[in-house]
């Protein structure tokens, strides 16, 4: 029997790791990980509606079932988007 190598990946988001420090998101090639300390909506979610998610416009995300939205740039970026307010 011969493996065959895989193809291109289909999703452009997907959910790799889910942890009790946060989670890790793999979004168009890059690797992203979002703490709970700082998103803290997704610490007593469902590992359902964690995987419930859509990248919008390619660079706005969205989890339905949570309803919560975020920029993939405050995760690139995530000094430009400060969480509190100062």
């Amino acid at each position: 029997m011969t493996l065959q190598t895989p193809g291109i990946g289909t999703s452009e988001v997907e959910v790799m790791n889910i942890s009790i420090h946060g989670l890790w998101l793999y979004i168009k090639g890059k690797e992203y990980f979002i703490p709970y300390e700082e998103y803290p909506w997704f610490k007593d979610a469902r590992m359902s509606e964690i995987h419930d998610i859509q990248l919008l416009h390619g660079s706005h995300l969205y989890w339905p079932k949570l309803d919560v939205d975020l920029s993939v740039d405050c995760l690139k970026n995530p000094d430009n988007y400060p969480l509190m307010y100062q």
